[in-house]
């Protein structure tokens, strides 16, 4: 059975407003402090509610009872120490070197995909490098301050210098993909932005939770 769309009204949040998935809600209210939000069944409910003050429709102790769990490092349901909740991880996978490749970002706590891109022909270290670039950008227009996590030093590295410093043969097959990639650089050319770009410690936490489970 098709599962029921739900809305949700954030009063308090980083952005304040009407969302209609919980990851986006939990985007603005996760670590938020004082935050207010609800799920309604319809649109026109949640548009009522937003246009009306929050205690009309929860106490304090309500606006907290959809807070997701804490996250886990590997399953086993120990929180892994150290790592930041309230962010993004991302990650690349290739069927081959240079493969089909494709990257996404997963929010960690929720343990939901927010972004997917692929697969195209293409490197991993292109992949993590432009899921990294993907995750900022979303993040600078969303408005959304959390640290970005990876677990590719390689990509870190070639992010904080500007340049995708790929060997990859620009040739017919791959010029989409060296487009996207001079669409990155420019974006880093060009912005500023203080989200904290992390690396992923897999030997303390295991594997990053944007990771596509294809070891």
């Amino acid at each position: 059975m098709k599962k029921k769309r739900k809305y949700y009204v954030v009063w308090a949040g980083v952005a304040p407003g009407i969302y209609d998935n919980w990851t986006d809600c939990q985007l603005q209210t996760k670590g938020y402090d004082g935050a207010r939000f609800k799920s309604f069944d319809t649109r026109e409910e949640a548009e009522e509610a937003f246009a009306s003050a929050p205690e009309a429709y929860i106490g304090r102790k309500e606006a907290t009872e959809h807070r997701p769990r804490k996250a886990k490092d590997d399953g086993s349901g120990r929180p892994a120490s150290g790592v930041v909740e309230n962010s993004l991880a991302v990650d690349a996978a290739c069927s081959g070197n240079p493969g089909r490749m494709e990257y996404r970002g997963v929010h960690v706590a929720s343990r939901q995909e927010i972004f997917h891109y692929g697969p195209v022909y293409g490197t991993n270290n292109i992949g993590e490098f432009l899921a990294i670039v993907h995750g900022l950008a979303l993040l600078k227009q969303k408005g959304l301050e959390m640290p970005v996590y990876s677990d590719s030093r390689n990509a870190i590295q070639w992010v904080r210098q500007k340049k995708c410093k790929t060997r990859l043969p620009r040739e017919p097959r791959t010029e989409a993909l060296f487009r996207l990639i001079e669409r990155a650089e420019k974006w880093l050319r060009e912005n500023t932005y203080t989200t904290p770009l992390l690396k992923w410690e897999t030997d303390r936490w295991g594997e990053i939770p944007a990771d596509f489970g294809r070891k």
